[in-house]
């Protein structure tokens, strides 16, 4: 685990470093070594319906079929029902409230929340709070969300939005369930090979082969190239901005594939 891990990290630290992220500060006590969107590798917080993967590492509504590449696996949007807007909005306002809970992060700190590696350079910190993590493989909960997403602000932290997940071997109407695929698409990270021994800082060249931003995409050619395949290596997860003006914003899922989870 921690092998796969430090590779994802890797990965991460490289396309935030390329596009000019802030410096974040050095780890300190709240960094976990755990990725806030799967829990399935810890033994006491197991998605029994999911199948073991490590854990590591959207667009306006006007768009949504964009390409989102290999690696990345989103929901198909559906027509809209009745009943849509008013389920979706429910769940801005509970998202609403959380972030004027939390504009102080030392609020969501003192509640529970760590962030996940703040000595990497990132566009955006996921603070997560890990019992609500293994809270929502059981039932949605839009007043807890799993977690916080914070943008650096100089020497402190802005609250932009929050993250929501689901397990794994949900399918696409249990999602709709949570939040309508009308108005919101989750989305997972799909295809994943991660290197083999000795070959971990390829993540780090351009154009790599491996990692989330790699051209390997097929067990078979993982295989070949003696990495470690991972169909998918997080849990389902959806970004939301309560705070912007329009649903297009509020739900973007460009915003979602530009920060890669």
């Amino acid at each position: 685990m921690n092998a796969l891990f430090a590779v994802l990290c890797l990965a991460s630290a490289l396309a935030f470093a390329q596009q000019g992220a802030p410096q974040a500060p050095s780890a300190g006590p709240h960094d976990m070594k755990t990725m806030p969107h799967d829990m399935s590798n810890t033994s006491a917080q197991t998605d029994p319906g999911a199948a073991p993967a490590e854990s590591g590492v959207m667009h306006s509504m006007e768009g949504r079929h964009m390409d989102m590449g290999p690696h990345m696996k989103m929901t198909a949007l559906r027509p809209i029902e009745p009943g849509d807007a008013e389920r979706a909005q429910k769940v801005v306002i509970a998202a609403r409230a959380v972030m004027e809970k939390y504009k102080d992060y030392h609020t969501a700190l003192n509640d529970g929340f760590q962030i996940f590696h703040p000595e990497i350079p990132q566009k955006q910190y996921h603070f997560t709070n890990y019992s609500n993590a293994f809270a929502a493989f059981s039932h949605f909960d839009p007043d807890n969300p799993t977690s916080l997403l914070y943008e650096k602000d100089g020497d402190t932290y802005r609250l932009v939005g929050v993250m929501y997940t689901a397990p794994k071997r949900y399918t696409e109407d249990d999602l709709n369930q949570r939040i309508p695929l009308s108005i919101a698409q989750w989305h997972e990270h799909v295809n994943y090979c991660a290197p083999p021994a000795g070959h971990k800082a390829e993540v780090l060249v351009p154009n790599p082969k491996f990692g989330l931003h790699g051209s390997i995409t097929t067990q078979a050619e993982c295989d070949a190239a003696g990495g470690e395949f991972h169909p998918v290596i997080f849990n389902w997860m959806v970004h939301v901005y309560p705070l912007e003006k329009d649903d297009s914003q509020i739900w973007s899922v460009d915003r979602q594939h530009q920060h890669q989870d």
